[in-house]
């Protein structure tokens, strides 16, 4: 892990044993499972900020592994290997001396696994702390792989007592008063906390709260980048004694930032870059999930099946703000039911974007599949069944390029139509990524609007017609459902708020569409079992944090 910069380099150094000096923020993006790669950014970044006079640096929890490692920590081989990397990592950071680096890594003791963080210097662990608060909630469940440390960590460094807790621990009040009880000045946190919508916001108050009960300043460091479901998006910060951000670093992108830790053991002001809108914040999170996924899994590119809809347009749009125009490649797929805009809006979207663009007419294939099937059908009704078999045409193409190409096929379902069914099992649900799954139709338009301010590259037609799946004539989405505004609503409150049928009817939602709604999220539980993943932006995504049985009759 050879560091490009030596201490001969180092410029505006403080010696430990002065109280004023500079703390940096590694907000680095691990990749899961990449021992060597990880310890290179910790290097790296600690090479950076001692070149720029920083006497400790802070990574995020867990950093040396990734987070979370799931049943990988139920693996030896997998903790020995993380060992190992550790001791590697302690001799390279001895080269720069007097720095104070803090590590996150899973630990193995009598008791059981610990997740832990190591204070290093000059390549020597001086102090340590175990996670208290082993979240079990949401998509955390800790309690499976660790068990709980119970001990205060606070070091001195530069003549000030430093606290250190991580992540959960300070959304409670023990860990944080245990650390000021003994002797504390400054709260360090380390965090690997993942995005919801206006997370950031409740970051800060929950800290205030804990500023509030301790008179102690924060540094708050979060990792950064997209792991399978979860985005991390980083916004690392601090508060001072009085509460105030004094400190902040940009969401989803790496960043090295710096606070200074002044001589009353307060934090003074510096650079703050402001959080974005929250269609800006869910825009970027998704680009962030795409561009992690693809790259860190080493798919070549992605395919996309366009339809001149909003869905799919969206989906697009993230694909080439996240990997390039290179990597994507669409493919509209016309039947005889597809309308002429339909295909006129996906050609103009994909030349506005500068993507590979093919037309595949389904017609052929699907008039060949009901023809095989027209003896089995003989006498019977048309229904979804000839629906589902453009859909599932159109997987089975799109399946058959990312075979032979190795491209990973990005399905266009938001979370409105996967709550209540209205989607294709192994037809426009096949593919290896799931982009908007947790993005309610409504929030879809909301997001196409934004990122046409920043450039009008989706066709105004696309967000101003009436949805349809075109699978038959004339159809559109609310022949069946109920409007969008009003389905949202009833997910929203059902799925993520945990409201009963009768909440919402008091609250004034039609009982028709309530009942219908509620009945259609049970009975299509099957289909999202077999989804792919895609990025969580909701505080309740249908995936890890949506854990129902298919089997059950109870519903209220």
């Amino acid at each position: 892990m050879a560091s490009k910069v030596t201490p001969s380099h180092r410029s505006n150094s403080v010696a430990i044993g002065v109280s004023s000096q500079k703390i940096a923020l590694a907000q680095i993006n691990p990749l899961l499972g990449d021992l060597p790669g990880n310890a290179q950014l910790i290097s790296q970044a600690a090479a950076d900020a001692y070149a720029q006079g920083a006497t400790l640096v802070l990574t995020p929890e867990l950093s040396l592994t990734g987070y979370p490692p799931e049943d990988l920590l139920l693996r030896p081989a997998f903790i020995e290997a993380a060992d190992r990397e550790l001791s590697c990592l302690m001799l390279e950071l001895q080269k720069f001396r007097g720095l104070t680096v803090i590590v996150g890594h899973p630990k193995k003791t009598t008791a059981g696994l610990q997740n832990y963080a190591s204070v290093i210097r000059d390549g020597k662990v001086i102090s340590g702390y175990a996670k208290q608060e082993l979240p079990n909630h949401e998509v955390f469940d800790e309690v499976r792989y660790f068990i709980p440390g119970h001990e205060a960590c606070v070091f001195e460094h530069a003549g000030i007592q430093y606290g250190l807790i991580l992540c959960e621990d300070a959304w409670h009040e023990g860990p944080a008063k245990q650390a000021h009880k003994a002797g504390a000045q400054v709260l360090l946190v380390l965090n690997a906390s993942p995005y919801h919508l206006q997370k950031e916001s409740l970051r800060i108050e929950v800290l205030r709260k804990q500023i509030a009960l301790n008179k102690m300043p924060l540094v708050y460091v979060n990792a950064v980048g997209g792991q399978d479901e979860l985005v991390f998006d980083g916004g690392s910060f601090a508060l001072n004694s009085a509460g105030k951000v004094v400190m902040a670093l940009p969401q989803f992108e790496t960043a090295l930032g710096y606070v200074d830790v002044n001589t009353s053991a307060d934090l003074e002001p510096g650079t703050i870059v402001a959080p974005s809108s929250v269609e800006a914040q869910a825009y970027q999170a998704l680009v962030l999930g795409v561009r992690d996924y693809v790259q860190k899994n080493r798919f070549p590119g992605v395919i996309i099946g366009l339809s001149g809809g909003v869905d799919s347009a969206l989906v697009l749009a993230i694909a080439v703000d996240a990997l390039g125009a290179d990597k994507v490649r669409t493919v509209m797929m016309a039947s005889r039911y597809t309308a002429d805009i339909s295909w006129i809006d996906a050609r103009e979207m994909a030349q506005n974007l500068g993507v590979q663009y093919d037309e595949i007419p389904i017609s052929d294939p699907v008039d060949a599949l009901e023809l095989a099937l027209a003896e089995q059908f003989k006498g019977l009704k048309l229904d979804a069944t000839e629906e589902n078999i453009q859909a599932r045409v159109r997987g089975t193409l799109l399946m058959a390029l990312s075979n032979k190409t190795g491209r990973l096929v990005l399905t266009t379902g938001n979370k409105s139509e996967m709550a209540v069914g209205y989607c294709t099992l192994y037809g426009d649900m096949a593919g290896g990524f799931a982009v908007i799954k947790d993005i309610a139709k409504t929030l879809v338009y909301r997001l196409c609007a934004y990122r046409n301010s920043i450039a009008p590259i989706i066709p105004e037609r696309i967000l101003t017609r009436a949805p349809s799946a075109e699978l038959r004539p004339g159809q559109t989405d609310q022949d069946s459902l109920p409007s969008y505004e009003v389905l949202d609503g009833i997910v929203e409150r059902y799925m993520e708020q945990n409201q009963s049928i009768a909440q919402m009817i008091a609250a004034g939602f039609d009982p028709d569409s309530v009942e219908k709604v509620t009945r259609l999220i049970k009975l299509n539980e099957y289909k999202r079992r077999q989804a792919p993943p895609g990025v969580r932006v909701t505080t309740r995504a249908f995936g890890r944090d949506w854990r129902y049985p298919i089997t059950s009759q109870f519903r209220a």
